[in-house]
């Protein structure tokens, strides 16, 4: 089956909640994480339907709202256009599919620098792998991706080493929270490039993975909230949780998957190609996960041929 995958990142502007549910943890309502490392993530499903929302909001006449239906599955579609969709070709899988939003860089309060953009050796293989999955050989190799074995938890290795002007403090070290880590000399002519994603490199820091997964599970926005009881103006009995948030600044990454489409109906969509064009139609900014009312979860999409450089 002609496939045309590519990755595109998710540069959150305003903190983000995609929530697991309630838990009996310190937190009561956590974000989502993977559960073999605990890093975070954002479920596939939560993703293509806050892509598809976005595109229903932007949505300007009846053939682009008859190419949702067939991009992202039929929901409704027979009582959106009861003449071209009914009860036989309703049945169809839409032509785009996502993969879970992985985290790439996460932000952490720098001493010097105001904060970092660390990553750490098994997430950049990570995204080296997932970047194997595409099949645009010019699209492959416009990322750098370096390749580190492994790290002690007291180094870090950091862009133009110790002559880095953004971090680094007397030219030995960064100092990340109450954490010191000495700077690695290394060659770092190709470190880390990501086309459209416009980050300062001298923010990013690779730490090792133990650090690194310290930082994401305990440098996340954890927000008390209540609930007002309008009788008598005070907390009502029982009302005070905790909710996690992913913090401004963090950039995630997924993968789209462009197939033709599975409807029967003659339409636009059945060539690759005009999948994936119409996947680059994606709003700039979009919204992701829950409090939306509160101003949480709003988003940058990047990616290549989408819209301007993520900056």
């Amino acid at each position: 089956m002609m496939q045309k995958i590519k990755p595109f990142f998710i540069k959150v502007i305003t903190p983000l909640h995609a929530g697991s549910g309630s838990d009996l943890g310190v937190v009561d309502l956590p974000i989502q994480r993977e559960s073999h490392t605990g890093f975070p993530k954002i479920e596939a499903s939560s993703l293509k339907g806050s892509i598809r929302k976005a595109f229903e909001d932007s949505c300007k006449n009846d053939e682009d709202k008859k190419k949702i239906h067939i991009a992202f599955g039929c929901d409704g579609c027979e009582k959106d256009f009861p003449d071209y969709f009914n009860d036989k070709n309703k049945e169809f899988a839409g032509a785009l599919g996502f993969s879970d939003a992985r985290i790439l860089f996460f932000p952490v309060k720098s001493v010097k620098g105001v904060f970092a953009y660390i990553t750490c050796p098994m997430v950049l293989n990570r995204f080296y792998e997932d970047k194997n999955l595409i099949k645009d050989e010019e699209l492959k190799n416009s990322f750098t991706i370096p390749k580190v074995d492994s790290l002690s938890d007291e180094n870090c290795i950091v862009f133009n080493n110790k002559e880095n002007k953004t971090l680094v403090i007397n030219k030995s070290s960064v100092i990340l929270e109450e954490y010191s880590f000495s700077v690695e000399e290394t060659q770092t002519k190709d470190f880390i490039k990501i086309p459209n994603l416009d980050i300062d490199k001298e923010r990013i820091i690779i730490i090792s993975d133990d650090n690194f997964s310290h930082f994401v599970k305990n440098s996340t926005e954890v927000i008390t909230r209540t609930k007002i009881d309008n009788t008598k103006g005070t907390v009502a009995q029982g009302a005070l949780f905790t909710e996690e948030y992913l913090p401004a600044e963090t950039i995630m990454y997924s993968l789209v998957i462009a197939n033709k489409s599975f409807s029967q109906k003659v339409d636009d969509l059945k060539e690759v190609d005009k999948v994936v064009e119409f996947f680059n139609k994606i709003p700039k900014n979009i919204q992701i996960g829950g409090n939306s009312t509160l101003g949480k979860g709003i988003v940058k999409i990047c990616c290549e041929g989408c819209n301007d450089e993520c900056k």
